[in-house]
């Protein structure tokens, strides 16, 4: 006799009868024995008497059965869902770079422009890409650190006085080094951006999502303009069924086409596992995270499932097996890899899924591997972070890149702190710009140009009311 979950569907029952009876010799006894099975599930029954010819032990239906399991292990998804447990340490490393990226693309966009000044209408066009919150004033922002940022005023055509900002002494010095470090730097920033058009199915991305993207990969910020062009035989500029513009990868590189646990297959993986293809993701958990022991016997067998490579053809796959997943998890593993932080924001990802061939919900997969992916909820959005990448709050790899923004986040630390202290007067920059100065034709005209100024007397209690007492950097 044999209990038959109701759960089970006529596929494993059909798998199950002739994988763990196939000794049975007579074909016409077997079929009928697998029409009363299919009958007998069809009317929920969770008991089914089967009459096994002799000779057809019970050692072999039991070995059947486990065949079965480890049959549903590999090839159909497992429904496990893990708890998401806060890491204060990963949690630290995310919220004392909130404002980061906000201040070095500021940065990038006024040294690149015409005397390295822009007025604050200027600057509200790329507001967009900064990721600040709504209820703050651009300008506010701005003055929270004037030993990066440095204003003055101009007229407009209509006699109202604009602010306007350009860099400060040391950071322009800072820009410099950091334009430095691009360029020597620039083969390895190109084959960044190969490998992450070699991951989508047409070796293609449209500007929009490789914008979303440009920060984390480290790509300067007029990256289309400077970089693209100077690589005439690797990307060509595309344009895409929906009328955007994209960059196409001209050809596949064999050589880029090794992913990072590959790579590091040799001192990270069992002998066995590299032989077999069954490599194994590097896992660890927050302090406390207490692994139930069905989902660390789960977690095992995953780890023991094929491993296919983000870079080589999945359409084979099914995505709704344990074997499928992998392989996102595999093509998420390489992309946070391509970054120089090891880390992205969710919603930069979320676009992704036809380039990158993934089935619906495809980002799921960071809330099922907690042990490989952590997803940080500060500064009011998700962030996913490698955890192996990181020691405690210490990158283990820093590209370059990384040093230079550390100075900027000690920069933006220190003159967030004097000017908390009052250390800082309003004063003009000493350059070009003149009170007196006049823009024609390139002001606003709906009268919004004067919404950010604030008064000499006011600038001070503003500051105050929109900003808290310890900044996140």
């Amino acid at each position: 006799m044999l209990l038959i979950d109701r759960n089970f569907c006529y596929a494993d029952f059909v798998w199950l009868f002739y994988g763990g009876f196939g000794k049975v010799e007579n074909d016409e006894t077997r079929d009928c024995l697998l029409v009363k099975i299919i009958r007998c599930h069809r009317k929920g029954e969770m008991v089914l008497l089967l009459l096994l010819k002799k000779g057809t032990g019970c050692f072999n239906f039991l070995g059947g059965f486990r065949t079965g399991y480890n049959y549903q292990q590999k090839f159909g998804l497992v429904n496990v869902k893990l708890k998401w447990v806060k890491d204060r340490v990963l949690d630290a490393v995310v919220a004392d770079q909130e404002h980061l990226k906000a201040v070095c693309l500021l940065v990038s966009i006024i040294s690149s422009a015409p005397g390295c000044c822009l007025p604050i209408y200027h600057l509200r066009q790329h507001r967009g890409q900064l990721g600040l919150p709504h209820d703050l004033k651009l300008s506010t922002f701005i003055r929270r650190y004037p030993n990066i940022f440095c204003e003055s005023h101009i007229l407009d055509s209509g006699g109202t006085r604009v602010p306007c900002f350009q860099l400060t002494s040391g950071a322009l010095d800072l820009r410099h080094e950091e334009l430095d470090v691009l360029e020597q730097n620039r083969i390895d920033l190109v084959e960044r951006l190969c490998k992450l058009l070699m991951l989508t199915r047409d070796r293609t991305l449209p500007l929009q999502t490789l914008d979303q993207l440009r920060w984390d990969m480290g790509l300067p910020y007029e990256y289309f303009d400077c970089l693209i062009p100077l690589h005439p035989d690797l990307f060509s500029s595309v344009s895409l069924p929906d009328d955007r513009v994209g960059v196409k990868l001209q050809f596949w590189d064999d050589r880029l086409a090794v992913s990072q646990l590959q790579k590091n297959a040799a001192f990270q993986q069992k002998e066995e596992d590299m032989k077999n293809g069954c490599l194994a993701f590097p896992v660890g958990f927050t302090r406390g995270f207490g692994l139930k022991r069905k989902c660390m016997e789960w977690l095992e067998e995953w780890q023991r499932l094929p491993y296919t490579s983000p870079y080589s053809d999945a359409s084979n796959l099914d995505p709704r097996t344990d074997v499928s997943e992998k392989r996102i998890v595999g093509v998420f593993h390489e992309l946070l890899h391509l970054t120089v932080h090891k880390r992205t924001e969710r919603k930069n990802v979320s676009n992704l899924r036809k380039p990158l061939s993934l089935p619906q919900k495809f980002t799921k997969v960071f809330e099922r591997h907690p042990g490989i992916f952590y997803i940080s909820k500060k500064s009011d959005t998700q962030t996913v972070v490698l955890r192996e990448a990181y020691d405690r709050q210490l990158l283990l790899h820093k590209h370059p890149l990384v040093d230079i923004r550390e100075k900027y986040a000690s920069m933006m630390r220190k003159g967030f702190l004097d000017r908390s202290r009052g250390l800082y007067k309003r004063a003009a920059c000493s350059g070009p710009e003149e009170s007196s100065k006049i823009v024609r034709g390139d002001e606003p005209t709906d009268g919004s140009s004067s919404c950010e100024e604030v008064s000499d007397s006011d600038l001070l209690s503003e500051f105050k009311a929109n900003d808290p007492m310890h900044d996140p950097l």
